[in-house]
């Protein structure tokens, strides 16, 4: 009785130690994915890596955040790094595409609420017709066809949505096994929650599914990102800053779909593109 119970416990404790870690990482895994991969990850990483930089000031709480950071860092090098090296070394391309596809299929909810909330339709019609054609088509989302038709997949959350309102991040907040957590975007993952359907299928339920979704998902993410995170890694000056500061940029990017915002653009109100006459306005 006693030697079942403990092997219970045990993988208990482990399984929840995996879940930690994926959680840790995914949010560092995903803006690193967003990223475009390893060469922008490493452009980004030599343009905001001074720990001086003035745009990335507010973070009132940094000793805290530096110690959760560090504390999320050791549970990713024992548990979720390795799994993610193991699962990306035995998992073929082609399978690890179709998890993807799947764990992004299932997001499809939360992110057709929050493409209509933002008032988005054209990108909400998009999100609607993926899910039907990646469900029936693509094989209950393993497949992704509706890539391939014209209709590339897009992420949105609830954060993004209060940022499209004008909604500011609020001071850096680094949370244990949440990772960046500003109050914006921590309250924008406690509304997806009620905005996925998993959530009501499993209310009260065994939470097996949820959880398994979660690791798996934190593993992938994690195994696309293992080169890039590595290389920003070994060439930041200080790895907390930097992804710091991928984190608010990859935020800003999310929340602007990808638009350039004019504002953002340097003034150029005198610039003279005549090369005979003398830059200067004129009196």
């Amino acid at each position: 009785m006693v030697r079942p119970l403990k092997r219970r416990l045990t993988a208990n404790s482990s399984a929840l130690i995996l879940a930690i870690a994926a959680l840790t990482a995914t949010s560092q895994s995903a803006f690193a994915v967003s990223a475009g991969g390893d060469s922008a990850a490493m452009q980004a990483t030599t343009v905001d890596s001074d720990p001086a930089d003035a745009d990335d000031s507010n973070d009132p709480l940094e000793p805290a955040n530096r110690y959760f950071f560090e504390l999320n860092r050791f549970l990713d090098t024992i548990a979720l790094k390795p799994m993610a090296t193991w699962y990306r070394g035995v998992v073929p391309g082609v399978g690890r595409n179709a998890v993807r596809n799947f764990l992004d299929n299932l997001k499809s909810p939360v992110i057709l609420v929050n493409d209509l909330l933002q008032g988005e339709w054209d990108r909400a019609g998009t999100t609607a017709e993926r899910f039907g054609i990646n469900s029936t088509v693509g094989v209950l989302g393993l497949f992704d066809p509706a890539e391939g038709w014209g209709m590339p997949q897009h992420s949105e959350d609830f954060g993004q949505t209060l940022g499209t309102y004008g909604v500011n991040e609020g001071p850096y907040l680094y949370l244990p096994v949440l990772g960046p957590a500003p109050p914006r975007d921590l309250t924008g993952f406690v509304v997806d929650q009620f905005f996925d359907p998993i959530t009501y299928i499993y209310w009260n339920k065994s939470m097996t599914v949820p959880v398994t979704r979660f690791v798996v998902n934190g593993i992938d993410q994690r195994a696309r990102s293992l080169n890039a995170l590595d290389q920003i890694e070994r060439t930041s000056v200080d790895y907390y800053v930097t992804i710091r500061s991928l984190y608010r940029q990859s935020r800003r990017n999310e929340i602007a779909n990808g638009r350039t915002d004019v504002n953002d653009l340097p003034d150029i109100e005198n610039l003279n593109f005549d090369t005979n006459e003398p830059n200067t306005p004129s009196s």
